[in-house]
């Protein structure tokens, strides 16, 4: 059973981080606490597994990026392993997937790149598609996002 302050720091934490210099500063005040109480009891909901996953989620859309892509690759597949390591770990790669072949269609790993412009983005593909050398990629420009947000557990 959670606690009050569990509940309320859960509702702080789904909300996003506040973008100041010190966000669980902020939070903390809002809380009533001091920053390291706050800290303290993150670690601890994380360490129970009261929180499991904490993470960001940038909308590129509203820093700049426009142009989204994903980039599908036909990745023979005795270097689908290691190709796929290798495009995840590129500070470009936001999501790298395998999935399976299907009928028509060749492709089996799965990238998701951005930029400012389409260009870029197909400048930035080419690049990857030499360190890897597969030259047999696609690229699927997004039209519209569709979703974006994370779970609400505590609400008002």
């Amino acid at each position: 059973m959670l606690t009050e302050l569990e509940k309320q720091i859960i509702k702080e934490l789904q909300q996003g981080l506040p973008l100041v210099e010190r966000p669980f500063l902020a939070i903390a005040q809002r809380l009533g606490l001091f920053e390291d109480e706050l800290m303290t009891k993150i670690n601890e909901m994380i360490g129970n597994g009261i929180i499991r996953r904490f993470g960001a989620a940038l909308r590129h859309q509203e820093l700049g990026y426009t142009a989204n892509a994903m980039v599908v690759w036909d990745v023979p597949e005795e270097r689908a392993a290691s190709i796929g390591r290798l495009l995840a770990g590129l500070a470009e790669v936001t999501h790298c997937y395998q999935r399976p072949r299907r009928p028509g269609w060749s492709f089996n790993i799965f990238t998701v790149i951005h930029g400012q412009t389409r260009d870029q983005c197909e400048q930035l593909a080419a690049i990857m598609s030499e360190k890897i050398d597969v030259p047999n990629y696609k690229l699927l420009f997004s039209t519209t996002e569709l979703k974006k947000s994370s779970m609400q557990y505590f609400v008002d």
